[in-house]
């Protein structure tokens, strides 16, 4: 039995809470997964993973076992990397085209280690708005989060989702009470973030159970997408409610660190937007930026696996088709 492989799998089916998301992250079959892991309790003669009819979950056997093997693994990990990139040692230029909110949210703050692990790589970073002519700027690879329509020839690939939460500061929250209901976001100053595509994303869906929400959130600040750090830094401030994005529940951002506190967390936000890789399938060829390819995958799955269930993306939503200046206006 490959022990290692058998940790790993167990890792991502608990951190996933299920077989199918273990699968999915290491490219196997479910079946693949569910042999290793029992052959490792056999092995064991322990229970590791409980199965139950929403998913699995760690027992406290398997909880303490993880626990214990996730700095071994990660250590491993590291290695591994240090290794191929001082064998390789690849080097010149890799441009790619980024969206701000990606940058800001996720690239920025692992680019450190891609620039330790490759010392001799130039990463020449560009602002990526739109679609518009993207074969024509001599991008490696793109970094698009939302829903792009079929590029020329390029190579999509998807790296996870990202979805929103409806936060404040907690001094907001005391001074003008938590919603209990999205209704109750016709009471607040509710900061909104205007689209790529131009319209004000001022239309927020909710979903509990079999109730369907919509609510026309209105307030005193708009801005670009290219500007969402400012609405983030105005609610942190205390200016009002924004939704953002979860990545900012991520360990050591912004709902981690108590600036920002969610409300109405009984309830779905139906738009779950995914975050696409785009390239050219030629430049797979190019060491350089196949490597780059293979870093930014794994930073994606890192922050997948932080969730503690899989977040699959959703359609596009209507109001983005219809091009107009709200997305309220499409009510």
């Amino acid at each position: 039995m490959d022990r290692l492989r058998a940790i790993r799998y167990l890792a991502a089916a608990a951190e996933g809470a299920s077989l199918s998301a273990a699968a999915r992250l290491h490219g196997v079959s479910v079946a693949a997964i569910a042999k290793l892991i029992d052959a490792l309790e056999s092995e064991m003669k322990v229970r590791l993973l409980a199965r139950h009819p929403g998913g699995v979950s760690p027992t406290v056997a398997g909880s303490m076992f993880l626990e214990a093997c996730r700095p071994a693994l990660a250590q491993l990990d590291e290695a591994v990397e240090q290794a191929t990139a001082s064998a390789t040692r690849v080097q010149g230029t890799v441009v790619i085209g980024v969206q701000p909110v990606i940058a800001q949210e996720v690239l920025t703050a692992a680019l450190p280690k891609f620039c330790a692990l490759y010392p001799d790589i130039q990463l020449d970073v560009r602002y990526v708005m739109n679609m518009a002519g993207l074969q024509d700027r001599g991008l490696d690879a793109v970094l698009v989060m939302g829903w792009p329509q079929q590029v020329g020839d390029l190579v999509s690939r998807p790296l996870g989702a990202t979805t929103f939460v409806v936060v404040a500061s907690p001094a907001y929250w005391a001074a003008h009470g938590l919603p209990r209901h999205p209704h109750d976001l016709d009471q607040h100053n509710c900061l909104c973030i205007r689209a790529n595509t131009g319209s004000v994303m001022d239309l927020w869906h909710f979903r509990r159970a079999d109730e369907r929400v919509a609510v026309t959130a209105r307030g005193t600040v708009i801005v670009d997408n290219v500007h969402r750090d400012m609405v983030r830094d105005l609610v942190v401030s205390g200016v009002g409610v924004a939704r953002l994005l979860d990545w900012h529940q991520r360990p050591g951002r912004e709902v981690s660190r108590g600036l920002l506190v969610p409300a109405l967390t009984d309830w779905v936000v139906d738009e779950v937007p995914p975050v696409n890789l785009l390239y050219a399938p030629s430049v797979r060829r190019t060491p350089r930026v196949r490597v780059f390819l293979d870093w930014v995958v794994q930073v994606f799955a890192e922050v997948e696996r932080e969730r503690l269930r899989p977040l699959p993306a959703t359609a596009m939503p209507h109001w983005v088709k219809m091009r107009r200046l709200r997305a309220s206006q499409t009510r």
